[in-house]
């Protein structure tokens, strides 16, 4: 990486040459309320507290998007943890009130070994399924 400096530019920071590749997208309004919904407040190795927007139930099964960051920590502290699409699926075990649309919400981790307990059925044997509908 190079500095880029010139006498007359008058910026606050120095700016670096630094190619690399990006990926972007347009975010629709939803989207941008959708990523602001809830913030996690906690973590263990048996699930986590989020503050979330939405009441939801007991039992209900979430899934919940995490950068690579949190999914790592979710992962090193509970290893058989389900991580699907850069999320973890999680069963409600406590909701909270906290306020006008604002709750604390206690999600437990669902695992792999529980999948068929909690009817989260893998994608993959979805499409097996599907390959085996379109063979007959």
């Amino acid at each position: 990486m190079t500095t880029i400096t010139s006498d007359n530019e008058k910026r606050a920071f120095t700016r670096l040459n630094y190619a690399s590749p990006l990926a972007c997208k347009i975010c629709k309004k939803e989207t941008i309320s959708r990523l602001l919904q809830g913030y996690t407040s906690n973590i263990s190795a048996a699930g986590l507290l989020c503050n979330i927007r939405e009441l939801v139930n007991p039992d209900d099964i979430l899934w919940l998007c995490f950068d690579r960051g949190v999914l790592s920590i979710c992962e090193e502290l509970e290893k058989r943890v389900l991580i699907y699409q850069n999320g973890i699926i999680g069963k409600v075990i406590r909701v909270e009130p906290k306020g006008y649309n604002n709750f604390d919400v206690g999600i437990r981790f669902v695992t792999r070994e529980e999948h068929n307990e909690t009817r989260i059925i893998p994608e993959v044997n979805l499409i097996k399924q599907a390959l085996k509908t379109d063979e007959k």
